[in-house]
């Protein structure tokens, strides 16, 4: 059993690509070979691997619908895999398909107050009928994990005051009932969107902590 990650959002720019990137990295370096299957239209995570001619890990693109089939087939030895899945506001019915095979489910967000809160009542709402579709499936209704991660944030760690504090605790109030990975990304364009193309360098990214803590909840949940 592998760690089957989808990164999701409701709507585009969100980070959720670069996201996927650092993580498969930072996968790769702690020993757990990944596989990431950009199932986005746009291509993003394919075309970053082919500008950086190469990367440490694979990048295979499948915008299909039914990734709830296909993807069980391309687990081979990998050591975990990702999906960087398309906007649920534009392209539901793939993201269905991801989210059908997904164990873990990782929601890349930046911390944009009220916005925050709408945007996550409609996801919500989209991913409940996902849920209903996984029971339909004969699978569990819920992943092992479902979690959020803030993004692009104000601070590189979790504040008791602040923006970013006022977020994570929208996001953990009964009204949307969400949990927030402890680890959280800081605004930082330089390390972020300035590297599309390159190689991936987690080194003074809160990246690595990022990914251990996925995995540490996946492990806790199996």
């Amino acid at each position: 059993m592998i760690p089957k990650i989808a990164l999701v959002s409701i709507k585009p720019g969100v980070g959720k690509t670069t996201s996927a990137m650092f993580i498969c990295q930072s996968l790769h370096e702690a020993g757990r070979p990944p596989l990431l299957v950009d199932a986005d239209k746009g291509q993003s995570a394919l075309e970053w691997m082919e500008d950086a001619e190469g990367l440490d890990f694979p990048v295979i693109g499948q915008h299909i619908t039914t990734l709830h089939r296909s993807l069980p087939d391309l687990e081979g030895d990998r050591g975990a895999l990702v999906v960087d899945v398309p906007q649920l506001e534009d392209h539901e019915s793939i993201a269905r398909g991801a989210l059908l095979y997904a164990d873990v489910w990782v929601f890349p967000m930046a911390p944009a107050g009220i916005e925050v809160r709408r945007t996550t009542r409609k996801m919500k709402k989209k991913l409940e009928a996902i849920k209903d579709e996984r029971e339909r499936f004969g699978l569990p209704r819920d992943p092992l994990v479902e979690v959020v991660l803030l993004n692009r944030t104000n601070r590189p760690y979790a504040t008791k005051t602040g923006p970013d504090a006022d977020v994570r605790d929208a996001l953990t109030a009964p009204e949307l009932g969400m949990e927030v990975l402890d680890a959280q990304v800081v605004f930082h364009d330089d390390l972020y969107r300035q590297c599309y193309g390159l190689e991936i360098e987690t080194e003074g990214t809160t990246y690595p902590q990022v990914t251990k803590e996925i995995l540490e909840r996946w492990e806790a949940a199996k």
